[in-house]
């Protein structure tokens, strides 16, 4: 096995979930990354937990996604009955075809997420993360040879997780105590939100692995302007260009895509959480260097803003302030490598990708 792949592991099973004597540990694996799942196997072994295998197909999922009917969807009870006797879940994501569930209509994705928010929910309670195994299908969405993509995932992976706290740290600390951020980057990027009362989270790779970014809530009904996401993303293996939406009163009131625009308006009528945003988060991993289509490793990237309709993350929200709920999260990229900046309570933290605390900036 590749001694990559262990490490992987380790800091998976070390790292970033915890995972102590006697935890029920949940790994959730497609057949492609097998490798992968016996190494957290392993060392789940070494460190005496309980550990059960989901392995999932995306396969299955189109199958069942077309077969069945949306007004039938509805929440799989034995699943949430699984995750409230789990202490931890290990997501590992991977794919031989990264277009596998592109015809399924997304108005089934949706209703599908909102069938299972519970367990969505009950899971986000748990210690719990998300990687990736470097799959010939990302390879391929992302124009890599399969070797090549390796390099680049275990080089943005199995890294020292503790100088990546300590240089995101800074930023924590301009953002934690801030009332209010704006994101400009060329003609058509100008938002204004709320931060007020709300969590900064510095992940370095524990729920996301690759870490890489610090994270925040807006306050839901704060945002106002426009921006225009000129980095495309992939929605169930359908690719969405050049997203513009436009925010009143912390709402999307208009919004529109280049490409594949119905999927997007698909997501906004998830809920009326999905006409708002959960999330803003400011990529600092400069270890992930190239846009490869996998948004795990694209919104760490250390030039790009990325900001997420729907449901917030928990941890931001503190008890008593606003909470965005919703059953959908997705998450969109601001490239801001050119003609940008961060404002912070009135002063430019970061211009065209260099933050004040690197060498470089120019305020």
């Amino acid at each position: 096995m590749d001694p990559r792949i262990r490490q992987h592991a380790e800091i998976l099973v070390d790292h970033s979930t915890d995972v102590q004597a006697g935890d029920n540990v949940l790994v959730r694996a497609p057949a492609v990354a097998e490798d992968l799942a016996v190494a957290v196997f392993e060392r789940l072994g070494d460190r005496g937990a309980n550990p059960s295998l989901a392995m999932r197909s995306p396969r299955a999922d189109r199958a069942f996604l077309r077969a069945t009917d949306e007004e039938d969807f509805e929440l799989h009870g034995h699943e949430l009955a699984e995750m409230e006797e789990t202490d931890v879940v290990i997501i590992v994501k991977g794919t031989r075809n990264a277009a596998e569930t592109s015809d399924v209509p997304p108005e089934k994705t949706a209703a599908m997420a909102r069938a299972n928010s519970a367990v969505s929910e009950e899971r986000m309670g748990k210690r719990w993360v998300g990687t990736q195994f470097p799959a010939s299908g990302e390879a391929q969405l992302a124009e890599m040879s399969t070797e090549a993509y390796e390099d680049f995932v275990y080089g943005a992976v199995n890294k020292d997780w503790e100088a990546q706290r300590t240089h995101q740290e800074q930023m924590v600390a301009i953002l934690d105590p801030a009332d209010e951020v704006r994101v400009v980057s060329g003609d058509a990027t100008d938002l204004r939100m709320s931060v007020d009362g709300m969590k900064t989270v510095n992940d370095y790779g524990e729920k996301n692995l690759p870490g890489g970014e610090v994270f925040t809530a807006p306050v839901p009904d704060s945002v106002e302007g426009e921006v225009l996401f000129d980095k495309p993303l992939v929605r169930n293996g359908r690719e969405i260009e050049d997203v513009y939406l436009k925010f009143e009163d912390g709402e999307v009131v208009d919004h529109r895509a280049a490409k594949n625009e119905e999927v997007l308006t698909g997501v906004l009528e998830t809920d009326e959480g999905a006409r708002r945003l959960g999330e803003l988060g400011i990529g600092m991993n400069r270890d992930i260097d190239r846009f490869t289509y996998n948004m795990l490793f694209d919104e760490k990237m250390g030039d790009t803003v990325h900001l997420a309709i729907g449901k917030a993350i928990r941890e931001t929200v503190p008890e008593g302030q606003p909470y965005n709920e919703s059953a959908t999260h997705l998450d969109m990229i601001v490239d801001m490598s050119e003609d940008s900046y961060i404002e912070v309570d009135g002063e430019i933290v970061q211009r065209d990708g260099t933050f004040r605390f690197e060498d470089g900036f120019e305020g």
